[in-house]
């Protein structure tokens, strides 16, 4: 019974988190290193979770996690990366913003900026700038993803075409040490592609915890966009790749104060 408790208690915390750490665990639970490896292993052998250096993360697949779990993914981290990207982003610019959770927080950073023109292809990202009135919102109409409030399709990449903004801001599901963004939805991704073509500069927002997921679907590399806005320092590889193609990594949170 305390084994089953655990079992289902760190698949909470993964589904929060992202992952897992052993040592974490071990703290948590008041247990040896030894029993959460042995934890973690019957977890994996069940296909409950993936195991990774140090810990373990949710497996991987060819769909994306639901829409509440994605938002409750380290929230703090996400809020920490929209608040900086915030602050890169100047009144009276013109902004696109796609789907994604954390998209949604910069959304909410930009909630006291003023003269803004934010196109947008999620229905979340509308409602919350309708708070402000000084935020002109157009959405980039489509067909709705229920799911999760975006818009997708042939008819929202015609209307982003008719678009040169000043800065896209994109999220991604995944990132892999090839400096690739994944993503599931191959309709999404030929949205997020176009929006990437049609701005001035594109920064991507995503937490490091991304590097711990795959998806099948690739959108762009590292090297197509100009900042890889994250909460702490992205691997050593991608990290080299970054200053080879020039893309700026700005750090969030306490990772930025480090």
């Amino acid at each position: 019974m305390v084994q089953n408790f655990r079992h289902n208690e760190i698949l909470k915390l993964a589904r929060e988190q992202g992952n897992v750490v052993v040592e974490d665990l071990a703290r948590h639970f008041g247990v040896t290193l030894q029993t959460i490896r042995r934890d973690l292993t019957e977890l994996c052998d069940a296909g409950r979770l993936t195991r990774v250096y140090g810990g373990a993360v949710l497996p991987s697949g060819v769909s994306n996690i639901g829409y509440e779990e994605r938002r409750m993914l380290n929230a703090e981290a996400k809020e920490a990366i929209a608040r900086r990207i915030a602050e890169d982003i100047p009144n009276a610019a013109s902004v696109f913003l796609n789907i994604g959770t954390t998209t949604e927080a910069v959304a909410r950073a930009l909630l006291r900026h003023r003269d803004l023109m934010v196109v947008t292809n999620n229905l979340n990202v509308a409602n919350i700038l309708a708070a402000n009135d000084s935020i002109e919102v157009i959405v980039a109409g489509g067909v709705l993803r229920r799911a999760d409030g975006g818009l997708v399709g042939d008819v929202t990449l015609e209307m982003v075409r008719h678009f040169k903004v000043d800065i896209a801001v994109i999220g991604t599901s995944a990132l892999d040490e090839e400096g690739d963004l994944l993503d599931f939805d191959f309709r999404e991704v030929r949205v997020s592609q176009a929006i990437i073509r049609q701005a001035r500069a594109s920064y991507l927002a995503a937490d490091v915890s991304k590097f711990a997921r795959t998806a099948p679907v690739r959108i762009a590399a590292l090297a197509e966009i100009d900042a890889f806005y994250t909460d702490a320092p992205p691997p050593a590889a991608v990290t080299d790749l970054c200053r080879d193609w020039g893309t700026r990594i700005a750090l969030a949170g306490p990772a930025a104060q480090a």
